[in-house]
């Protein structure tokens, strides 16, 4: 079984890319969702502990848990210590089932994937792209995002430029759906003839 890396800075378009594969047949594992879920139960306990006032009816409140740590390495750091060894297992799991079912191939959707040396659990990274200006205007258009926090965000994530240069596949989400569903089709073809590449 082939496992793509699927990432791309934020208003890529890389949540509908990665629908899209999921419509072409390939099991999606979306850390961000498996995130959501043990922040509304497991990892409350211990995120509470570590965070005091960042959880509400025992799920972890994710605006108030983010003014804690979104400007604080050390805080971010701590976080990722509770959250990464959960997410580790609930990933395992994905895998076995993606296996036993007979799947060729999977997808970890994985937002911050060169930032925490993601690249080495895979054997193949798609990179979602899309210009600058549309970035931003995806961005700002959700209503739930000031220009400073945008900018805070993307000073966290490797640059667009460097993640193509470092993909193996890129995706460029401007031009609409019927492109990307190409390209999909493009890569799983040539995926499967690729050796295991990850360590």
């Amino acid at each position: 079984m082939l496992i793509l890396g699927l990432t791309g800075s934020i208003g890529m378009g890389k949540s509908t890319t990665a629908k899209l594969f999921a419509e072409a047949g390939v099991p999606v594992y979306d850390a961000d969702a498996e995130v959501h879920k043990i922040y509304e139960g497991e990892a409350a306990p211990a995120i509470e502990a570590a965070f005091a006032g960042t959880t509400v009816d025992g799920k972890v409140d994710r605006a108030r848990l983010s003014a804690q740590v979104v400007h604080n390495p050390a805080a971010m750091k701590q976080l990722e210590q509770i959250v990464h060894p959960m997410l580790g297992a609930s990933r395992k799991k994905f895998f076995e089932d993606a296996e036993a079912a007979g799947k060729p191939v999977v997808l970890l959707d994985i937002p911050l994937l060169y930032e925490t040396g993601g690249e080495k659990r895979v054997d193949a990274v798609v990179v979602v792209t899309t210009t600058p200006e549309i970035q931003r205007q995806r961005v700002l258009a959700r209503g739930t995002m000031d220009e400073a926090r945008f900018d805070a965000i993307l000073a966290r994530q490797l640059p667009d430029a460097e993640k193509r240069k470092r993909a193996d596949f890129v995706v460029d989400t401007s031009d609409g759906l019927d492109p990307v569903r190409a390209r999909i089709r493009d890569i799983l073809a040539e995926v499967v003839k690729m050796p295991q590449r990850r360590t």
